[in-house]
């Protein structure tokens, strides 16, 4: 249990750290489509021998490329676009886990609900280094990325290399979503992502105090529904969605 609270904890600040940006920026479906992107790199990632984050991590952030791509080269709709995607690389892992050697053995209902009640040590261990990488990165590059989210066409004008914060912001997200499968699964990790940071934006007007008020929100939100998880005996990662949603 003591792990278990831990990973909320830490769930919940780089949720809301994360979503924060997607918000203002408009890039929730975006957070969505790369969830389940993630999904096409899963059986590669078992047939090579390499750890299912990295698979899932590099298949995150492909479909976000090929998402900024198919936009700078056509003049379709993103909504299209990445319902294309998202479909397409859900798709490609189905076909995956059933063509690929030893693929098969991938728990598929527990990479779309998880179990935040069964993370070990190594788990928590990974979920720590990826908070404590994105933040620093966030408190490195605060203005920049401030810059960038606000105004992207005038972070350009004014000389930023916007696609390397583009590249940095779906990496941050991909990241995220890695860090959530075992605690809530690729089905609502969007809730991670998006109820904490939306209930501090109808309370904060600041950027960085939506990430504050929505870390605290977020870390709540997990130890409370863990707690009603246990005692009322529902899915762990739905009770946390749920009482996040109660928040909002």
């Amino acid at each position: 249990m003591r792990n278990a609270l831990t990973m909320g904890i830490l769930l919940g600040i780089l949720g809301a750290v994360v979503g924060s940006y997607m918000l203002v920026q408009g890039m929730s479906m975006m957070g969505d489509m790369i969830a389940h992107s993630i999904l096409a790199g899963l059986p590669v990632a078992l047939f090579l021998g390499l750890p299912l984050s990295l698979g899932a991590l590099v298949a995150g952030v492909v479909s976000a490329v090929v998402l900024a791509g198919i936009e700078s080269q056509s003049r379709l709709k993103l909504d299209g676009v990445m319902a294309l995607i998202f479909s397409s690389f859900l798709a490609i892992g189905t076909t995956l886990v059933t063509v690929l050697p030893g693929a098969n053995r991938i728990d598929v209902i527990h990479i779309l609900f998880g179990n935040i009640l069964g993370v070990n040590q190594g788990d928590l261990m990974l979920t720590f280094g990826i908070t404590l990488i994105i933040l620093i990165s966030v408190w490195l590059f605060y203005k920049e990325l401030l810059f960038y989210t606000f105004d992207p066409i005038g972070a350009q004008a004014g000389g930023m290399e916007v696609h390397w914060y583009y590249l940095g912001m779906v990496t941050a997200i991909s990241l995220t979503v890695v860090a959530s499968l075992q605690a809530v699964g690729v089905l609502l990790v969007m809730g991670m992502l998006v109820a904490p940071g939306i209930t501090a934006y109808l309370l904060v007007k600041e950027l960085h105090q939506m990430m504050i008020l929505g870390g605290c929100l977020g870390a709540l939100s997990s130890i409370v529904g863990m707690y009603l998880s246990y005692y009322l005996d529902i899915p762990s990662g739905s009770a946390i969605i749920l009482v996040a949603f109660g928040f909002f």
